[in-house]
């Protein structure tokens, strides 16, 4: 049977694809091996993932952040150690996006989170990547960046007097609070990242509007205009891409670019993609 894993820092979505192309699935806490070590890895998913396992492991797919080239073996290593005699393989996040929205055909994928990145998807390998270079360099588009522009505003005193309000009633926050949570605290990106939830129920917002536009027309001028885009569609996974899809269309074509598949999460297409591989 295989097992396929879509990590991101907070949680891991599991897939158990039996060989008459049922499948099981399951989650446990994120799996991030640029932090944990091996024996926190084996911890989490001894505890965690194998209660869930009902039948022999012949196969491992693992996608995640923090997949780099020296960290390949200890997540082998790790999957070894858990289910003796398979075969482990272990990927970046931007191959499980390429995978899960182009399958085995070539195409342009992206990822828009908490963070955002792009890629040429050849139909096998990642072909050319625009650095991301996350949420201070760049991640255009992404939650961070959105959150970032948001709370720069609040705090230099540019938001509408209406959506100042409601920014206040909804969080309380005063310039010290967002000073430790950014600069002091672990995972800024996430905290910023969390204030697209008020960007979504204020939409309807011209202020809103104007962000949303300028972020996601950057996202494109900045990333994916160094890509094919005339011949191939824009593919993008995320939350962003999701729950923002309609405006993300919008700045597309503004730029001649045409979105194609649009996920919320990876997994469902990386269950297509490896069962695609079994026919």
């Amino acid at each position: 049977m295989i097992l396929i894993a879509d990590s991101g820092s907070t949680k891991v979505d599991w897939r158990v694809i039996y060989s008459d192309g049922r499948s099981d699935s399951a989650s446990t806490a994120g799996i991030n091996p640029y932090f944990q070590s091996h024996e926190e890895i084996i911890k989490e998913l001894t505890t965690n993932l194998l209660p869930n396992i009902k039948c022999e492991i012949k196969e491992v797919y693992f996608y995640g952040a923090g997949v780099a080239a020296d960290k390949i073996d200890m997540l082998k290593s790790c999957f070894s150690e858990l289910f003796p005699g398979c075969t482990a393989e272990a990927y970046t996040d931007l191959l499980a996006a390429a995978r899960a929205l182009c399958g085995s055909s070539p195409g342009i994928a992206c990822i828009m989170g908490t963070g955002s990145n792009s890629c040429f998807f050849d139909g096998e390998k990642i072909a050319d990547n625009v650095p991301a270079c996350g949420y201070i360099l760049g991640d255009e588009g992404s939650g961070a960046v959105l959150g970032k522009k948001l709370v720069s505003d609040y705090l230099k005193r540019q938001l509408p007097a209406d959506l100042n309000a409601k920014f206040n009633e909804k969080y309380g926050l005063n310039y010290g609070a967002i000073v430790e949570r950014v600069y002091r605290q672990p995972y800024p990106n996430r905290f910023l990242a969390t204030f697209t939830i008020f960007l979504n129920e204020n939409r309807e917002s011209e202020y809103v509007k104007t962000l949303l536009k300028n972020a996601f027309s950057e996202f494109f001028a900045r990333n994916i205009s160094q890509y094919d885009y005339k011949n191939y569609q824009v593919n993008l996974v995320g939350s962003i891409a999701y729950h923002f899809k309609d405006m993300l269309i919008e700045a597309a074509a503004e730029r001649g670019m045409k979105i194609g598949k649009v996920l919320k999460s990876p997994i469902d297409g990386l269950e297509e993609y490896h069962k695609s591989l079994l026919k």
